[in-house]
């Protein structure tokens, strides 16, 4: 029997590189808003887990009920504006600034992004 046969052959796939904003990328209503929130509630997320609280303990920290806390965690954030959670982070200790600039991509639109520390 030869070796390779048709169904190992490998077929070139067309690849478009990221713009660095997944929610863009899919053509999504303002994207640079979504990937902020993302971004935020990422960072919420990952200090409950550093801290070991439970979704409970989280809860009554946040002010939130646990099954907000759930959505959090999980990314299900349409209950969730950029202020709302900005505060959740003020709760968690968290300074939070924000830096406005000229865009410094020529010929591209000005985007929302979250820099951790």
């Amino acid at each position: 029997m030869p070796t390779g046969s048709a169904n190992n052959v490998r077929k070139a796939v067309a690849v478009t590189p990221s713009s660095g904003n997944v929610f863009a990328d899919l053509g999504l209503p303002d994207a640079g808003v979504a990937l902020a929130k993302a971004d935020l509630a990422h960072r919420i997320a990952e200090l409950i887990r550093q801290r070991k609280y439970t979704q409970t303990r989280a809860a009554e920290v946040l002010g939130l009920t646990q099954p907000k806390v759930s959505d959090l965690v999980r990314g299900h954030l349409p209950g969730f504006t950029v202020d709302r959670l900005l505060k959740l982070l003020n709760r968690l200790g968290q300074d939070v600034e924000i830096a406005v600039r000229p865009t410094s991509r020529k010929n591209s639109p000005a985007s929302t992004r979250v820099v951790s520390a």
